[in-house]
């Protein structure tokens, strides 16, 4: 019998903050992992979730990754994604399905870590010669992948001048859809419209107004509040609506606060902004880790 989860395996932002890993996901379907975006710490994260018995996220089973957009935050880990399962035997190439520049960014980590190839496939170690190679595929809206356990779509969504994408994963048991970093848009409401699971990004309103005009004019335009995902969850009716990539307003680099405290209120704060705003459906604060089966 198939099983589908989501996996969250980075739920954080560009923020160095210790309990939240750089943004990455895994919609595992019959014991294959899908991985979303690939932050900081990405493979590291799968070998916790592949100990706490999720099978499919063992490091050198990672051969399939889409990517949301190029950001640092959401791609820091790709060399970490291409190289770690290969020296664990990873005996495929890595498929990597993502944006205009996805293959441009890949022959430059290729060409980055070419004395460290060249000695694992010519020195003592002796490494198999295609664990490392990456078949990267720059896409368009639609469908962009299919075998036999999930059909997977992208949709273009709204994150400043960057072309980024979010993802629909279809599989036996339902559907998940993984926003990535966007401002709020019909389209994501659309392809959500009575999925299972919508995992999208949220910032906390009230945390706004403590940042210069400048930066909260950015914040509007390129990613969404928690009082627009309100809105767009109340036409998706999705099953369960999980937050990620939150972005608090906080200073994570004063450790004279009690850091974990602070996050905890702001992450209260979030969903009840989110319930005012007129959500009434199942929401919940993605942490890393987490594992949501449909």
């Amino acid at each position: 019998m198939m099983e589908t989860k989501l996996v969250l395996l980075g739920t954080g932002t560009p923020n160095a903050c210790p309990n939240a890993s750089g943004p990455a996901s895994a919609v595992v379907v019959d014991g294959k992992a899908y991985l979303v975006d690939f932050g900081p710490g990405v493979v590291r994260q799968a070998a916790k979730a592949y100990h706490q018995g999720i099978d499919a996220l063992r490091p050198d089973l990672l051969t399939c990754a889409f990517c949301t957009h190029l950001h640092t935050d959401h791609t820091a880990g790709y060399p970490d994604l291409i190289f770690t399962p290969w020296v664990l035997e990873r005996q495929e190439p890595l498929t990597v399905f993502g944006p205009k520049g996805i293959a441009d960014m890949t022959q430059h980590l290729l060409a980055a870590y070419a004395v460290d190839i060249d000695f694992r496939l010519h020195g003592f170690e002796c490494a198999n010669p295609v664990g490392y190679q990456v078949q990267a595929h720059e896409i368009q809206p639609g469908v962009i992948y299919q075998d036999e356990r999930v059909l997977v779509e992208s949709f273009r969504v709204s994150h400043g001048t960057l072309e980024s994408y979010g993802y629909r994963f279809t599989t036996a048991d339902g559907v998940i859809v993984i926003s990535g970093d966007t401002a709020p848009l019909a389209v994501t409401a659309q392809m959500a419209k009575g999925c299972d699971i919508l995992l999208h990004e949220v910032e906390y309103t009230a945390g706004i107004a403590c940042r210069e005009p400048k930066w909260q004019k950015y914040h509007r335009e390129v990613h969404t509040l928690s009082c627009d995902l309100a809105a767009i969850a109340q036409q998706a009716q999705p099953k369960l609506l999980v937050t990620y990539h939150r972005i608090y307003h906080m200073n994570v680099q004063d450790n004279t606060r009690d850091l974990n405290e602070e996050m905890a209120w702001r992450c209260r704060a979030i969903l009840d902004e989110i319930r005012d705003a007129g959500y009434d459906g199942k929401v919940v604060n993605g942490q890393d880790l987490d594992c949501f089966s449909l």
